[in-house]
């Protein structure tokens, strides 16, 4: 296993510095599962769901989120951010939640991916928990990443 990169070598949090890596096109892929009852999905797709519009909202409170992933994640960079695509869709048994992020500088958006997918799905969970409490966020995760000195990674 690597040396963690944001704990220094007294153990202390630690900032990456940056400042030396090459500016490069980053781009990362996350996904995330809300599973719900059948009479929830339905309603999520109704557009009925009493707090509005579920997927829209859903949608842009993860684009919202990403772009806000310094503020949550104390030792994220704050990066400007060329592209934010979330994108809620049926699937079975629940709704589907993606995240595309993308930009070009020294550092990745792996962690703006991961929050978009977390709050979009935190998002559908709120407008619907009226309706279902018994909803479960499942399978946050990292699908794939590409640029910067690693390089890039698929999930298997």
């Amino acid at each position: 296993m690597s040396r963690l990169t944001h704990i220094d070598e007294t153990g202390r949090a630690n900032m990456v510095d940056v400042s030396a890596k090459a500016v490069t096109t980053r781009e990362a892929l996350a996904e995330g599962f809300v599973r719900m009852s059948a009479e929830t999905l339905a309603l999520a797709l109704s557009g009925d769901a009493k707090k509005g519009d579920v997927r829209s909202t859903a949608e842009i409170a993860g684009i919202m989120a990403a772009k806000k992933t310094s503020d949550l994640i104390p030792l994220c960079h704050p990066l400007a951010l060329s592209k934010v695509e979330v994108r809620v869709e049926p699937g079975e048994g629940g709704l589907s939640v993606t995240a595309r992020v993308r930009t070009s500088g020294q550092t990745g958006v792996e962690m703006e991916a991961l929050t978009a997918v977390s709050v979009a799905c935190l998002t559908v969970y709120d407008m619907l928990k009226a309706a279902d409490k018994a909803m479960t966020i499942e399978a946050v995760r990292l699908m794939e990443k590409s640029g910067g000195k690693s390089g890039d990674w698929k999930r298997p």
